[in-house]
């Protein structure tokens, strides 16, 4: 694999933090680099909510110095990143992707945030979120849709809820993002805008200070360039120390260890034909010859028949966020004069008309098939599944009453952990992705899958946006 450059300050936290310590680059160099960059291409691409310039920069000094001085925390040390606007920032406004919120000031940071900002993480800014987080496609009619930078020429869906996430990182306007995916929402818009995105197990990370809009299914999770990036970040967000971190990557153990692995001899499953009709042919030829390469490196593929079709699971994944999301914000979408994005509306009111039996027995369906997948899957390590069934369409193609979610919202109803990467980019050069599928608490396993077609598979790299 090639040698990273030390010297690009819009490299990854894992090269960025190689150079940080090497004195190549500083912390502030990289927010300067990055500043501009947003300075440049935020008024097109919008992928903000809201800048912490003034914050960010002193913030990059102080870390500077401390690094300087041989007081570096740990390789999320100086690193900046966009905060999705769901996630509460004492003393900032949070408006969940909501104008009737845009003055709502957050009293508390959660942990997740906490625990990014110990580890020496900087906010850059908010990043835009489809309204409440109820959406796959990232738009929002009354806060701004950010604009797919894979694509200049046609505004293209960015994939949501963390669609400001996707997009900032894609355009160079961030190192790393954090995103939250209750069925796919850091899934599709890594896959849409080229980026890896971890969905973690059910339960793995703390939502405190995090919107809820399915208490249920809801899980925060890291939207980043590379693999190494998704497995940085992640053991940050679940309070590793950065020390040990550094001690692990010293002596080659914990997710080193795995991420060098590889897949020989891992068994994993494949999607049937029935599901492979689901997908446009630049998917399935991405696909395949994602699996080839695995299979070339020594993984045994077999086809996996879901017990229940993936579409039946998507569905009830949206019926019991709905019935929760309504239970969290009807109050505001019920209020016509209140100025929410219709299509959220329509979304947030249909959770009313279910009664209380129909969400007891959604719950214990789910028990069901979550034991009868699992039955199902017994001598497999994992399932890989396209993330998105087509490349990001254009904003006028999309149809709102029909969710992108197809393959990602089963494994949130599942309660499993899954990876989304990029696998290359179509004909007219828009991304592909791949989704690696774990039980829960496999976080590991998963990201050790990704990492090792990663190193096999051209870098998609970054859109060039001039």
């Amino acid at each position: 694999m090639k040698n990273p450059d030390l010297k690009d300050p819009f490299g990854s936290i894992d090269t960025l933090s190689e150079s940080f310590q090497q004195g190549i680059l500083t912390p502030s160099n990289v927010m300067e680099s990055h500043l501009q960059r947003i300075e440049a291409h935020e008024p097109k691409l919008g992928a903000y909510q809201a800048l912490y310039i003034d914050s960010a920069l002193s913030a990059a000094d102080a870390a500077s110095k401390a690094i300087a001085s041989g007081h570096r925390i740990g390789p999320f040390h100086g690193i900046p990143f966009a905060l999705k606007d769901i996630f509460d920032l004492e003393g900032q406004i949070t408006t969940n992707g909501s104008l009737a919120l845009a003055d709502r000031v957050s009293t508390k940071t959660g942990t997740i945030v906490r625990r990014l900002v110990a580890a020496g993480g900087i906010i850059i800014g908010k990043s835009k979120s489809v309204e409440c987080a109820f959406g796959g496609w990232g738009t929002n009619q009354r806060m701004g849709t950010p604009w797919n930078p894979w694509d200049l020429t046609h505004k293209r869906v960015p994939g949501g809820s963390s669609s400001g996430s996707a997009v900032a990182l894609a355009a160079g306007m961030a190192v790393c993002a954090v995103g939250s995916d209750t069925g796919g929402s850091v899934r599709l818009p890594a896959a849409y805008c080229g980026m890896v995105g971890l969905k973690v197990s059910e339960g793995r990370l703390p939502c405190d200070g995090i919107m809820p809009l399915s208490q249920t299914l809801d899980t925060p999770g890291p939207i980043t360039q590379t693999v190494i990036d998704a497995g940085l970040m992640f053991q940050v967000m679940d309070g590793c120390e950065g020390w040990a971190i550094d001690q692990e990557r010293a002596s080659h153990t914990g997710l080193f260890a795995m991420l060098g692995k590889g897949v020989a001899g891992l068994r994993l499953g494949k999607i049937d034909e029935k599901e492979r009709l689901n997908c446009s042919s630049e998917i399935l030829d991405s696909y395949d010859l994602a699996i080839e390469e695995l299979e070339r490196l020594g993984a045994i593929t077999e086809v996996f028949n879901t017990p229940t079709p993936y579409e039946k699971l998507a569905n009830e994944n949206g019926a019991i966020t709905a019935i929760e999301a309504y239970h969290n914000h009807g109050i505001l979408f019920e209020d016509a004069a209140k100025p929410m994005d219709e299509d959220v509306r329509k979304r947030m009111l249909s959770g009313k008309k279910y009664l209380a039996h129909d969400y007891v027995r959604m719950l214990e369906t789910r028990r069901i098939c979550s034991k009868a997948f699992a039955k199902k899957m017994a001598g497999l390590d994992a399932i890989l599944t396209p993330t998105i069934t087509s490349t990001a369409p254009m904003l006028t193609e999309i149809d709102q009453d029909i969710s992108p979610g197809h393959f990602t919202r089963p494994f949130n109803y599942l309660e499993m952990c899954a990876l989304a990467l990029p696998v290359g980019l179509s004909e007219g050069g828009i991304p592909t992705s791949l989704q690696i599928v774990g039980r829960a608490n496999d976080e590991l396993l998963v990201l050790r899958v990704g990492a090792a077609l990663e190193a096999e598979l051209s870098p998609v790299g970054r859109p060039d946006i001039g």
